[in-house]
């Protein structure tokens, strides 16, 4: 993922290292690109041994100017698409020193979920208490050991297609999408990537919508659309660099993937791995040269990335309606049930586990609720991610 723009103020530059590659700088007149560097392939086998060696590590280097373009994201290479970081959990009871600080942590593996709740009519419930939710993971019944329903800050990322069809959209695509942010919690601290071939961040994090602003207007449209690459490097962004707990991916787009690496299956995987973010889609999938098959694929891949992921999917008609869901995505954030509660399967047992949630509450009929379909526990000594998928 490319940087453009935000250095002066924050990072002054970044090069990332993977455990399948490293990032090196090409200085040249009026910019820089950052180009992946193989590895020999005794190194990449080591690093395919140990999960440790493929997690992401920021690095700084020289300050560059602000017109400067710079890559401090390796795009997944085709088949590569690391699994998440393996965690070390606690076997029984144990006391921990972190920070200065002890902590009592238990044998118990802990799920958050975020969570909203709809009517029959597809009307947002936010007014339910605890007692009228029921949680299952793999079907067996989970005690609820921690819930809440406020309005909680997020670390957000903004995923925007800048490929050469979404050029007349531009106007109305950025413009919703400040509107979003303003209308998010304002303790809420937002990245903004666009992507086409490949993608790259144009700002930072930030509560700032100057910044956000300034951000859009290095994106340049053109190119293909890789849609999984950015995904996944996005969510590995929000997991390195997030300072809040629930955390979330908008994207706007609006065509098919055709340029990336990975598949949509190792995009999902990859979020779940990471106890990643709800992933909110956007298509505006009307205009140009876009085929009714396209469409129809493009509207399954958006709807398919937001409901395994706890999100939902908007499809607006023309673009007068993307400020409308714009709004209504930040209103469905906003308004979202917490649940949490501690996995009855063992720590030791790995692969997916798939998470059902229900709501029942008097004065309602046919309530629904969306919420993460599963996820990858994070096991000592064992991989996560699409590395131990054992199915969906």
């Amino acid at each position: 993922m490319a940087v453009r723009g935000f250095m002066q103020d924050c990072c002054k530059g970044w090069v990332w290292m993977t455990g399948v590659g490293v990032l090196g700088g090409l200085m040249a007149a009026g910019g820089a690109r950052v180009v992946a560097q193989s590895q020999t392939p005794a190194e990449d086998s080591a690093a395919a041994k140990s999960p440790a060696s493929q997690s992401t590590v920021i690095q700084k280097r020289p300050a560059a100017a602000l017109t400067v373009d710079s890559d401090p994201v390796a795009t997944p290479d085709a088949g590569s698409v690391a699994p998440g970081p393996t965690q070390l959990p606690a076997q029984s009871d144990q006391i921990t020193k972190e920070d200065g600080r002890y902590t009592l942590r238990s044998n118990a593996y802990e799920v958050r979920l975020d969570a909203s709740v709809f009517d029959s009519g597809d009307h947002e419930v936010d007014t339910l208490p605890q007692s009228a939710f029921k949680v299952y993971e793999d079907g067996v019944p989970q005690q609820i050991v921690g819930f809440r329903h406020e309005d909680l800050p997020i670390s957000l990322g903004i995923l925007i297609d800048s490929s050469g069809s979404m050029y007349d959209k531009r106007a109305a695509v950025e413009a919703a999408t400040l509107n979003l942010v303003r209308l998010s919690n304002p303790k809420d601290q937002a990245f903004l990537v666009d992507f086409n071939s490949e993608p790259y961040i144009d700002q930072d994090f930030t509560s700032s919508i100057a910044k956000l602003q300034q951000g859009l207007a290095y994106i340049k449209a053109g190119g293909g659309t890789a849609l999984y690459d950015a995904v996944i490097a996005a969510a590995d962004y929000l997991s390195k660099n997030a300072k809040e707990q629930k955390q979330v991916l908008l994207i706007v787009t609006d065509g098919d993937d055709n340029s990336s690496n990975a598949t949509l299956e190792e995009a999902i995987r990859r979020v779940q791995a990471l106890d990643g973010p709800s992933i909110y889609c956007i298509g505006v999938l009307f205009g140009g040269d876009l085929s009714h098959k396209d469409a129809k694929h493009s509207h399954d891949v958006l709807a398919e990335l937001s409901d395994d992921t706890g999100g939902q999917a908007f499809f607006p008609k023309k673009l007068e309606e993307v400020d409308e869901i714009a709004q209504r995505v930040a209103q469905h954030i906003r308004s979202q049930y917490m649940i949490e509660y501690h996995s009855t399967k063992p720590m030791s047992v790995a692969g997916y586990r798939t998470i059902h949630v229900e709501a029942d509450e008097k004065g309602y009929h046919g309530l629904r609720v969306s919420t993460r379909a599963g996820y990858f526990p994070k096991v000592a000594g064992q991989s996560t991610g699409a590395a131990a998928a054992g199915g969906n």
